[in-house]
């Protein structure tokens, strides 16, 4: 099973003006743990995760304030889409995460976190004959 297979190709974006409380009610009503920040005159794709604003609420920062900006991951780790799903695993545990952006042709593709994966897997066993 690749990374392909288990994918969300629908990605949330924000910019790095949203504040926290935008990111976070986005995120909550596309039942997503990640967006993606796309930064005109940012380098590339960053991430900021339900893990971010928690960090950010847990030190006192205003969500009403906080810009996503100051909370952004640059230093992504892409997967390919024919990565397996292991490798997709593995390089998670490795990096202490739980979502890939996926890119293909210098595009992104999608995002795939640990939920997908698990959630592929399960099914896999689940359909499998005793």
């Amino acid at each position: 099973m690749q990374v392909r297979d288990a994918m969300s190709n629908a990605v949330l974006t924000v910019g790095p003006e949203h504040t926290l409380r935008q990111a976070a009610r986005l995120m909550s009503s596309r039942r997503t743990g990640s967006a993606l920040v796309i930064d005109p005159e940012g380098s590339g794709v960053g991430i900021i995760t339900e893990r971010d604003v928690l960090n950010a609420l847990a030190a006192g920062l205003d969500p009403d304030v906080e810009r996503t900006a100051n909370h952004i991951t640059w230093d992504v780790v892409y997967a390919g889409p024919s990565w397996t799903l292991e490798e997709a695993a593995a390089a998670m545990i490795q990096g202490g995460f739980r979502h890939l952006v996926v890119c293909g042709d210098d595009e992104v593709l999608g995002v795939i976190s640990v939920r997908d994966i698990v959630r592929v897997w399960a099914q896999n066993r689940s359909s499998v004959p005793a």
